[in-house]
């Protein structure tokens, strides 16, 4: 019998200004819009059903949604909210979902995307250093959006010395 769930099917980044970050995403990861949602002025949404479907505070308004595709991998869903009570990105040291990160085959290529559509790197690439995931070229850096979210840049073009003892293996494009 197969697992109820497959994989991640997208993931979901509330963001200041929708048109931004989806030229953020297509300069940076060659995202390309999958369909709209909620465009700016749309009536096509009943605030109270989201409002509560999301949880979100009170008085919060949906603005836009876009669902944008990666060349491989899960979505990307944009949502522009704003609203009376609204909180920085979370860091890497707070509880919930604080980052993810996409493969790349040129790190070095990536770095330089991501910083010409307005991202900012924490370093440069460094090692892969638990030794679970160490091997030549396996490398690994951190940077953050225009409006602050953080992203990784990973590569991995060498086996990692855990697959000596499972058969379990990390997804990659």
């Amino acid at each position: 019998m197969q697992p109820p769930v497959r994989g991640i099917d997208h993931i979901g980044i509330t963001v200041p200004d929708i048109d931004q970050a989806t030229l953020f995403f297509e300069q940076a990861f060659d995202t390309r819009i999958i369909y709209c949602s909620v465009e700016p002025g749309d009536n096509n949404i009943d605030p109270e059903a989201q409002a509560e479907t999301l949880r979100l505070f009170p008085g919060t308004e949906i603005r836009a949604i876009r669902m944008l595709a990666l060349p491989h991998g899960p979505g990307i869903e944009l949502f522009e909210m704003h609203g009376p009570q609204q909180q920085a990105p979370a860091r890497p040291s707070d509880f919930g979902l604080q980052h993810f990160a996409v493969y790349t085959d040129d790190i070095t290529e990536a770095i330089s995307r991501f910083t010409a559509a307005g991202g900012e790197m924490f370093t440069r690439p460094k090692a892969l250093s638990f030794p679970a995931e160490q091997g030549q070229g396996n490398a690994f850096c951190y940077g953050k959006t225009p409006w602050g979210s953080v992203i990784e840049l990973i590569t991995w073009p060498s086996p990692m010395p855990y697959e000596k003892y499972t058969e379990q293996r990390r997804w990659k494009p």
